[in-house]
């Protein structure tokens, strides 16, 4: 697949970054050659391939589930303007 100038500028224009005239031709090349490697692995067969969670077949290594901390909300919230039934009060930011 092979991207325009007018793509690329689109493309720059949606993701509100700002191309210099002179680096947009190569910004076309990159995105293009891009898109053609998804198109290569979007033509692969792999139907017959596992889905994996991690490349290595190793097992998660999993701490024990205990608590290491103390509770410190009720010093925490000394700090905090406002706080009512323990839970930090804040301003309305969608009316």
């Amino acid at each position: 697949m092979s991207l325009s100038r007018d793509d690329v500028e689109k493309i720059a224009h949606l993701a509100m970054l700002a191309i210099s005239e002179e680096d947009i031709a190569d910004y076309a090349s990159d995105l293009s050659n891009i898109l053609d490697l998804v198109g290569q692995m979007e033509a692969v067969d792999t139907d017959s391939v596992t889905p994996m969670a991690h490349p290595l077949n190793m097992p998660q290594r999993l701490r024990p589930d205990v608590v290491t901390e103390t509770d410190q909300r009720d010093r925490f919230q000394q700090n905090a303007p406002s706080v009512e039934n323990g839970l930090f009060l804040v301003p309305r930011v969608v009316e």
